[in-house]
């Protein structure tokens, strides 16, 4: 089944409702069938932001970041990472159940940049845009802006340093789990708070990340990528520190099933649904290739709708870390922070600070992600009804 995934030239929208395969249910039988299923994976590289760094910006700062201190990292790892969270993130999952070492950040030196067993280029508020771009539009630029396209160049840096030809690392790349974000959140959100309104969002900020990412998806595979994973990005609506910054007395603002805000999970839904669109056009031009597009906004829904059936506590959208002020969220203190605090045990919490989650959501986001890429059907599903296959 994973052989004949990797080999097929074909784009699978991973929808959090067809997917219903809970990770510590399975049978060992089946666990140990889809480890060996997911072999034909022999690396895995990432790019993203902070929900996908593990320890790229905390080395690029010199450890002078508040990520750098606990509680952050004190669940599995027992001291900070440079995680933005309090233990391992998707990658450590699936690096994990694929057999494969944690992915050394790109950062860390020429230790780093082995990139046999994989890599993760992911940094802590990057964006999809270069800095150019919101110079050029008069917006607010981000604090930290290491792009996607940064990442991207950092990647081919490595390659140059280890290929002396295509052919060299042709093989490598074949069989390497290429994962492209979430990213572009922050394009968005750190704009948002400093006035952008949602029309400039959608008409200006919007396309030109579609466009970016894009642009580096057909990059990767004119590298030699063949198997992608294009997470969406997650309600932002729904983060602490979004909730916490964009209050309103009014309860028409907020979704009545989960306490999001609206307005700000609408911008979400219409920049998901084109990049949806835009992955689909990706195909033609290119053969052999494999790209997952992963719904994190509709999971993420399903487990804030019903956060008590995933383990989690009864209010889903407060922040295990953080301080004294609404959602657990206090102006200018970030977790790690002298004077931040945790409000209990964090496997209860889904969001560990106010954008990033817990180990214990992370490891459902991971465990839906390993299913579908080794085929693990469900006790009463066939492996046809867990994808829907646009080519």
């Amino acid at each position: 089944m994973m052989t004949s995934l990797c080999l097929s030239s074909s784009i699978v929208l991973l929808h959090h409702y067809l997917i219903i395969i809970i990770f510590s249910l399975l049978q060992s039988s089946q666990l140990l069938s889809a480890i060996a299923d997911c072999n034909c994976f022999c690396s895995i590289i990432t790019f993203g932001d902070s929900s996908a760094d593990n320890g790229n910006s905390l080395y690029y700062l010199h450890y002078q970041n508040a990520v750098g201190y606990l509680p952050n990292g004190e669940t599995f790892f027992g001291h900070p990472t440079g995680r933005f969270s309090d233990g391992r993130i998707i990658s450590d999952f699936l690096a994990e159940w694929m057999g494969l070492p944690f992915l050394p950040a790109y950062l860390r030196g020429p230790d780093g940049h082995y990139f046999e067993k994989g890599v993760n280029f992911a940094f802590g508020g990057a964006t999809a845009l270069n800095t150019t771009f919101f110079t050029d539009h008069g917006l607010p630029l981000p604090v930290r802006n290491i792009s996607l396209y940064d990442q991207i160049g950092w990647f081919k840096d490595m390659l140059h340093d280890h290929c002396s030809s295509h052919s060299d690392c042709e093989h490598m790349l074949n069989r390497t789990l290429f994962i492209v974000g979430p990213i572009g959140g922050n394009d968005m959100h750190l704009p948002l708070l400093q006035g952008t309104t949602v029309q400039e969002i959608k008409t200006i900020i919007d396309p030109a990340i579609i466009q970016s990412v894009i642009s580096a998806i057909k990059t990767l595979i004119e590298l030699g990528a063949r198997t992608i994973v294009v997470p969406n990005l997650h309600p932002e609506g729904c983060m602490p520190g979004l909730l916490s910054k964009f209050q309103s007395s009014g309860q028409e603002y907020y979704d009545k099933r989960t306490g999001c805000i609206k307005w700000l999970n609408e911008l979400t839904e219409f920049y998901n649904q084109w990049l949806q669109v835009e992955l689909q056009q990706i195909q033609h031009p290119f053969h052999n290739i494999t790209i997952f597009f992963a719904d994190f906004y509709g999971l993420m829904y399903e487990i804030l709708e019903s956060p008590q059936s995933y383990g989690f506590g009864s209010q889903p959208l407060l922040a295990c870390c953080g301080g004294n002020g609404p959602y657990n969220i206090e102006s200018g203190l970030d977790c790690g922070d002298k004077g931040s605090k945790t409000f209990g045990d964090p496997s209860s919490f889904v969001y560990w600070d106010s954008h990033h989650l817990t180990e214990a959501a992370n490891k459902i986001f991971a465990t839906r992600l390993f299913n579908a890429l080794c085929g693990l059907p469900s006790s009463t599903s066939s492996w046809d009804e867990y994808f829907i296959r646009i080519f």
